[in-house]
């Protein structure tokens, strides 16, 4: 899986943003619509959308893409298969076989290529710096088969059975869960965590008052 981010700014259906970090750059892929149960939350209208998403992806250095049309009904049906594999997995069912296809005949494909570059100045020891860069060739295509690769170490790799769906009614988000604890239940603390202690909280009151009036 690729490196650490700070994860996603999403917008809750009333409008408020908060954090959400699926832990695997390959989920990171399914907000930005999902499958047919979530035609109104569709990011990706045109190729230039899914070159956006690359960029404020947990991809480091960001990469500047430039997407086709075809690249762009591929990534669509490689976020389907995706969506499909991630909540089989995270309810213990067996991957369909058809998304597993998808996902390893993307992940074939030759994927974003790293690159070092010489940059300007000089570092604080007196020798030449150097940073990183992404191929000239940054291809839809090739960050798709990128995406596609992650999945393959997320889905068959030690953290496959942490995959999992926030436990929140009504939120169908998912994530991977890297923490060592590995008790991760909610997509965001933000959103969900909070919005569950506010109601455990009003059911303990309203418990508490209803024992109350009894005992008078």
């Amino acid at each position: 899986m690729e490196e650490p981010a700070t994860g996603l700014v999403l917008h809750s259906p009333e409008g408020v943003p908060y954090r959400f970090d699926p832990g695997a750059l390959c989920l990171e892929l399914l907000p930005t619509g999902g499958s047919a149960r979530y035609p109104h939350y569709e990011v990706l209208r045109e190729p230039a959308n899914l070159a956006v998403w690359a960029a404020r992806s947990r991809l480091r250095p960001s990469p500047s893409v430039e997407v086709t049309e075809a690249e762009l009904a591929a990534a669509r049906e490689l976020r389907a298969a995706l969506w499909r594999m991630a909540v089989d997995q995270a309810h213990g069912r067996v991957p369909r076989e058809a998304d597993v296809a998808v996902v390893n005949a993307t992940a074939a494909g030759p994927p974003l290529s790293p690159r070092l570059l010489r940059a300007e100045g000089r570092r604080s020891g007196g020798g030449a710096g150097w940073s990183r860069d992404w191929g000239p060739a940054a291809t839809g295509a090739r960050l798709l088969s990128t995406v596609a690769r992650d999945a393959v170490d997320l889905f068959g790799g030690p953290y496959a059975h942490r995959v999992r769906e926030c436990a929140a009614d009504g939120c169908h988000l998912v994530f991977v869960d890297t923490s060592r604890p590995g008790r991760r239940r909610w997509c965001s603390m933000e959103r969900c965590g909070n919005r569950h202690k506010v109601r455990a909280l009003r059911a303990r009151r309203e418990e508490q008052g209803e024992r109350g009036s009894e005992g008078e």
